[in-house]
């Protein structure tokens, strides 16, 4: 039985700044592009959330919301420097940390003698020295695997602590909506409450063919995560090749128009997480994937070192055509990044 923590910091970027200007502290604020550019919200802090604004939105959408908003650039040094700051003290407590971005990660404190093994005592004990040190609060889940830590750290966000023990999980499945699980997004959740699909406990109940004939591959996931099962290790190395947002339509799309329509909201999608993972000077290429109405798909990349939507949308054209006709059920689009190797060639530091 593992022990595992989900450390999620609060609102990070907008926390930095917070933290650095008190000026910023009681005014809607966010990280993204300038009024008079389109850009994307990277993040924004709990003043502006009361007002819509998210993570991932359209910066034009954002101000709509919130026309007080204050966008502020964003440095991304910064921000690096205080996740550095961050990790040691992860390490502090064990060899066994899996940073997902600059301001999340799960730790197992299986082996962890300190606080006499206690899980909860280590993540307030971690909660406390991240925010003595830095200044910045943080939320953490605890758990018996990684998907339900990263469940509970978001219980009791921001500045929380959520502790869910084995003798207690299935209570919590039974009645957990099935769109936290990760991987369920809003069409998947409609595709699912189309079924009658709403809660974990509903997927216990369900016909597994009928599970395998509307999600596929996908099935095995609800099925597992539905009773609280996970059996991934917290893996401390992990080379990131690629960054990709794809979606599956309940409906196959049969005009270039709508795959047109959905590629912006991908390509927002993709540039929140580029940015997220720290990854904007390592794209090496960009590419569109399609999977047409006869599960048949094709894949178009050219090399490019920005994300540059123009580029997708010339790809997505040309991707279509090979459709010749054929209704599509899949649009994605992916960056390639580059090896530790080539960072090193090419002088980029990892520090």
């Amino acid at each position: 039985m593992r022990k595992i923590i989900h450390i999620d910091m609060d609102c990070f970027f907008a926390a930095v700044e917070m933290r650095d200007n008190p000026a910023y502290r009681d005014v809607p604020i966010a990280i993204g592009g300038s009024r008079s550019e389109r850009g994307v919200i990277s993040t924004c802090n709990y003043p502006a959330r009361a007002f819509g604004v998210r993570s991932a939105m359209p910066t034009g959408q954002a101000l709509k919301l919130c026309p007080q908003l204050v966008l502020i650039a964003g440095q991304m040094e910064k921000y690096k420097a205080a996740s550095t700051e961050i990790q040691a003290i992860f390490h502090r407590y064990t060899a066994l940390v899996e940073p997902l971005s600059l301001d999340e990660a799960y730790l197992d404190v299986s082996d962890c003698s300190m606080f006499s093994g206690s899980a909860t005592l280590i993540a307030e004990d971690i909660r406390r020295t991240i925010y003595a040190e830095t200044g910045l609060t943080a939320s953490a889940g605890v758990a018996p695997n990684k998907f339900l830590a990263k469940i509970a750290s978001d219980e009791n966000k921001p500045n929380g602590l959520f502790v869910l023990p084995p003798q207690k999980v299935a209570a919590f499945v039974e009645k957990l909506p099935l769109r936290k699980i990760p991987g369920v997004g809003q069409k998947t959740s409609e595709k699912l409450a189309k079924l009658g699909l709403h809660l974990c406990r509903d997927i216990q109940h369900a016909d597994l063919q009928l599970l395998i004939r509307e999600f596929g591959s996908y099935a095995e996931v609800l099925i597992e995560r539905s009773q609280g099962i996970d059996n991934r290790p917290v893996e401390t190395e992990r080379e990131r090749k690629s960054i990709a947002v794809e979606h599956t339509f309940s409906t196959d799309l049969k005009l270039l128009s709508q795959g047109q329509q959905w590629l912006q909201e991908l390509y927002t999608k993709l540039h929140h997480r580029v940015q997220r993972c720290q990854a904007t000077d390592q794209i090496q290429k960009i590419g569109i994937k399609l999977k047409f109405q006869d599960f048949h798909q094709t894949t178009i990349e050219r090399q490019h070192h920005e994300l540059n939507f123009p580029m997708l949308e010339q790809l997505l054209d040309q991707a279509w055509q090979r459709g010749e006709g054929k209704a599509v059920r899949l649009v994605g689009i992916h960056v390639g990044l580059k090896n530790p190797q080539q960072q090193a060639q090419l002088g980029f530091s990892w520090d």
